[in-house]
C-alpha cells in the first residue's frame, strides 16, 4: 500500500542529503560531466529543480510540462548557472513540491504525467523520491547505488520489474538478490526463463540503466537487453 506521507518525508530526507553534498562543490565542479551522457552536473541539478516544479503542476492539475521542447530548453537554460544559483533553485523548488504535497487533497485521484502516462496521485511522492535518489548518484560526487536506503532500492526494483513486465522484447526473466525475487519480461508460455542474480545495488543499477549488468550472474541465456526508460 502506498503511503504518500511516508514518501514525502523520504523525499525531504533525500533532498537534504543532496543539498548537503552539492553544497560541498564549487563553481568549476558543477560544470564537470555527470554520469549521464551529454549532461553536466549542472544539467542534472537543473533537471531536478524543474522536475520538482513539474510535479507540482501534476499535483495541482496542470500539464506536467508545456511541451517536451520547453522542458529541454529550460534545462539547457539553467544548466550553466553557478553553484549558489543551482543550490537556491534546488532548495526553493523542493520546498514548493513539499508544500504542494502537504496540501490536503484526494490522494486516490488519477493524475497525468508526461506523454499521456497516468498514475495515482499517491505515487507522485515516490516518483519524486526516485528522481532525487538516482540523480544524486548520477552526479558522480561520492553517492553510489550502494548508499541508497534499502527500502528505496527494494521498491524501485519492484517498480522497474513491473515496468518491464509483459514487454515483448524482454524474455521471461527472474531476478533475485539471493533473498527476494521478482519476475519481469513477457509471459513465459513454456519458454525457458532467464535467471539474473546479483546484489540489490547491481540489480537496480541494471534495471535503471545505471550499470551494464557485468557484475550480475545469468543462467538460462544471455543477460536480457532492456528497452530505454
Amino acid at each position: 500500500m502506498i503511503d504518500h506521507a511516508h514518501d514525502l518525508a523520504s523525499v525531504r530526507d533525500a533532498t537534504e542529503r543532496l543539498l548537503t553534498a552539492v553544497g560541498a562543490l564549487d563553481n568549476a565542479s558543477v560544470t564537470h560531466p555527470s554520469r549521464l551522457p551529454g549532461w553536466s552536473r549542472g544539467h542534472v541539478l537543473a533537471h531536478l529543480a524543474r522536475n520538482a516544479d513539474a510535479l507540482v503542476n501534476v499535483l495541482e492539475g496542470r500539464p506536467m510540462y508545456v511541451s517536451g521542447e520547453a522542458r529541454d530548453a529550460d534545462i539547457e537554460r539553467d544548466a550553466p548557472r553557478g553553484l549558489d544559483a543551482q543550490l537556491a533553485d534546488l532548495s526553493e523548488s523542493a520546498a514548493r513540491f513539499q508544500k504542494a504535497g502537504d496540501t490536503p487533497a484526494d490522494w486516490t485521484r488519477t493524475v497525468e504525467l508526461r506523454n499521456g502516462v497516468t498514475d495515482s496521485a499517491s505515487r507522485v511522492p515516490f516518483r519524486r523520491w526516485i528522481e532525487v535518489e538516482l540523480h544524486h548518484v548520477d552526479l558522480g560526487i561520492g553517492y553510489e547505488l550502494e548508499d541508497l536506503p534499502a527500502d528505496f532500492t527494494e521498491r524501485e526494483t519492484d517498480f522497474l520489474a513491473d515496468r518491464f513486465s509483459g514487454h515483448p522484447d524482454v524474455p521471461p526473466t527472474r531476478l533475485t538478490d539471493g533473498t527476494r525475487a521478482w519476475r519481469t519480461g513477457r509471459e513465459a508460455e513454456g519458454a525457458p526463463e532467464v535467471t539474473v542474480t546479483g546484489s540489490p545495488a547491481d540489480l537496480l543499477g541494471w534495471l535503471a540503466g545505471r550499470r551494464t549488468g557485468a557484475a550480475l550472474a545469468v543462467d538460462g541465456g544471455p543477460l536480457p537487453a532492456l528497452p530505454p526508460l
